[in-house]
């Protein structure tokens, strides 16, 4: 009767250990998702609206592997910075673009002009020309679809690192996607506007910097023209008030 017991006793030993063990996954740690963040310079967490720069999607290889590891999807979070090395101070974004969107001398035959900004929208690039059949071309972000525009301007104010207050017609628009735009931002390496900005005559459109590198090279804005801020600020002190401005 005693053994009886005894193996009973150490059965139900065993059976409780093994719930106890059981129990320690019965409720799983909640999961986080991050939300659906569809406009490039807005994270809307807790309420606040703060700028944040998408990263594209990048290969990392092992340095001893025998295999490639694809990152397909990364969280919106800020891309590191270093200090440029073309103007100290000015930080630069560690993201790659298309090798043809990087500043470039190039041959450039054209009745303009030296000192005349030339802006192809289809291709993506901006031409500074120069002397000798010369230009310099930059790559650059322009306007998306349905916010196409061409025309001749001239620069009528330069500013470095500016304020950016969206026009009300742009907060509307983003208010009915549920994007909610500040009513103005400071400048600094998060605003949209980045490190410079070119007025074009009475418009409201702006050759200008970017806190989203990835995005030059394509059809993203609404109207402005951005380059890189490492690039913005190399073509700022080229040009002067008055620089004549073809957008086509």
């Amino acid at each position: 009767m005693m053994k009886h017991i005894v193996l009973a006793a150490a059965l139900c030993g065993i059976f409780s250990k093994a719930a106890i063990a059981d129990d320690r996954y019965a409720t799983r740690p909640p999961v986080v998702l991050s939300p659906d963040l569809t406009a490039p310079w807005i994270n809307q967490l807790g309420g606040k609206v703060r700028p944040v720069v998408y990263q594209r999607p990048v290969i990392q290889r092992q340095q001893r592997g025998l295999f490639q590891r694809r990152v397909l999807r990364q969280a919106p979070q800020a891309a590191p910075q270093t200090v440029s090395a073309i103007r100290p101070g000015i930080p630069a974004i560690r993201n790659p673009i298309e090798p043809q969107f990087l500043p470039q001398m190039v041959d450039y035959d054209t009745k303009e002009k030296p000192g005349t900004i030339v802006i192809d929208t289809n291709n993506r690039f901006l031409y500074l020309v120069m002397e000798g059949g010369k230009a310099r071309r930059y790559g650059v972000g322009v306007g998306k679809p349905g916010f196409e525009w061409a025309g001749v301007h001239k620069i009528t104010r330069k500013t470095e690192w500016p304020d950016w207050t969206p026009p009300s017609e742009m907060i509307s628009r983003e208010a009915a996607k549920g994007h909610y735009l500040p009513a103005r931002m400071d400048g600094g390496p998060e605003n949209p506007l980045g490190a410079r900005a070119m007025y074009l005559g009475s418009t409201l459109y702006r050759i200008h910097g970017t806190n989203a590198p990835w995005s030059i090279g394509s059809a993203v804005s609404s109207g402005c023209i951005r380059l890189r801020n490492e690039d913005v600020v190399d073509l700022y002190d080229r040009v002067n008030v008055g620089t004549r401005v073809i957008v086509m």
